[in-house]
């Protein structure tokens, strides 16, 4: 038997995920966003150039497109250096591209898009190879208030539109370019005087991306961290200006948030303000399966003023931008199923042919049903009226309608609540009215 890959998932039941698709989108439209879409498949050099070649995206979590000319070269050859192509493993660099490539003019330009991205990931609990996001993005706005409104639109949405009831959002401020080389030099001479401390990967990120070491999962890492300098100590004086001006409108926009020093988002394109949504389980003894485990962030974004000349383009873009993991989300979801209320299928009408030859008339009622936008089926391959009652109810049928030889002959349909019991008969021009 042919299993499906590791890391990767079969949706058996898309009602929930749609509906939270619905929802976004929504949402996302009346803060006057527009839907776009870009390829799976992207050029490796964008990821290089936006991503940074020492993040573990680039390093070790990349799916590669091999071409027949690069997979002919592999066969002579240790080296594959010859692909030039990738799965994409995120969507805002795309975006970006996609934004570049069409030489748009008309800022500040907000999108949305949704669709699969790759990693190489070892998979865990909401952490997958293909996993689902939706980006939202800004492009051409830099100011702070840009930020502020952003922010508070992803909070609304969680809270007034999802009503997830815990999760904490958390906020941090990384400067510019040069906030952080200053604040490099000085992380670096903390690390260096606790240098026994470190386990080898901090050892190594020191060296190539240092801010990356708060990405360590080691307790003793984690440990030495809170007493590390922060960014937000060395900023220069316009930096320090701006997050303030961040967190006093966060609070006028009675936004909560925490400041968490060692957030730095696992990208090397942010800069200034960088945030994440995780989830904390506000009733953990009544939902069964709370939150989300280690894989607790379940939105993350910041702004990146500079990807764009990162990626080849001749001007700086300043932009803000998130995404949410689609699959977290419904985890979170489907854990509070018994706390939120979701309509995500309409009524059905299933109707019940009791014999074969009353089959064509079920088949003209279904078709009327159908064209007035009707949520309806009909049951042809059972044999008993049982089993007909049986497979409506599996199927979740609101209404059942019964055609025999009497409805036939009289022109009536019966119509059965599959939730009250209760019958009717109703002229079969009628159904419609009555359901």
């Amino acid at each position: 038997m042919i299993t499906r890959i590791k890391g990767t998932q079969d949706f058996l039941d898309l009602s929930l995920y749609n509906w939270i698709l619905q929802k976004a989108k929504k949402h996302l439209i009346d803060y006057n966003f527009h839907e776009i879409s870009t390829p799976l498949i992207e050029p490796l050099e964008l990821f290089k150039r936006s991503l940074g070649l020492e993040t573990d995206v680039v390093s070790k979590e990349m799916y590669r497109v091999l071409s027949d000319v690069a997979l002919a070269q592999a066969a002579d050859s240790a080296s594959v250096d010859s692909d030039k192509m990738c799965l994409r493993p995120e969507l805002t660099a795309s975006i970006m591209r996609a934004f570049i490539n069409a030489g748009i003019q008309d800022t500040p330009w907000k999108v949305f898009s949704v669709g699969p991205a790759f990693r190489h990931e070892r998979p865990q609990k909401g952490r997958y190879r293909q996993f689902h996001q939706m980006s939202m993005e800004i492009i051409g706005s830099e100011s702070i208030l840009q930020d502020a409104l952003f922010i508070a639109m992803l909070d609304t949405f969680f809270t007034n539109v999802l009503k997830i009831e815990g999760y904490a959002l958390l906020i941090n401020y990384l400067g510019t370019r040069e906030d952080r080389a200053e604040y490099q030099r000085v992380l670096k001479k903390f690390l260096e005087k606790h240098i026994a401390e470190l386990c080898d990967l901090c050892k190594h990120r020191m060296n190539t991306n240092i801010m990356r070491v708060f990405d360590c999962k080691q307790e003793g890492c984690q440990k030495l961290f809170l007493s590390a300098p922060t960014i937000i100590d060395t900023m220069a004086q316009e930096s320090a200006f701006e997050w303030q001006q961040l967190k006093d409108i966060l609070e006028e926009l009675s936004i909560t948030y925490s400041v968490k020093p060692t957030l730095v988002r696992g990208l090397d394109y942010y800069n200034k303000t960088v945030f994440e949504f995780v989830s904390i389980p506000a009733h953990p003894e009544r939902v069964e399966g709370a939150g989300l485990g280690a894989q607790n962030t379940f939105c993350g974004g910041g702004r990146y003023d500079t990807l764009a000349t990162q990626i080849g383009a001749k001007n700086d873009y300043p932009s803000i931008g998130a995404a949410v993991g689609l699959e977290r989300l419904q985890l979170l979801l489907e854990a509070q199923k018994t706390l939120i209320g979701h309509d995500t299928q309409p009524s059905l009408a299933v109707v019940i042919p009791l014999a074969a030859e009353h089959q064509p008339l079920g088949l003209q009622i279904v078709q009327m049903l159908h064209a007035e936008h009707i949520c309806a089926d009909i049951i042809l391959d059972k044999s008993s009226i049982k089993s007909m009652f049986k497979a409506a109810d599996k199927m979740g049928a609101k209404w059942a309608i019964l055609i025999g030889a009497d409805e036939q002959a009289s022109g009536m349909a019966t119509i059965k609540n599959m939730t009250t019991g209760l019958e009717v008969k109703v002229p079969q021009r009628d159904i419609i009215q009555h359901i």
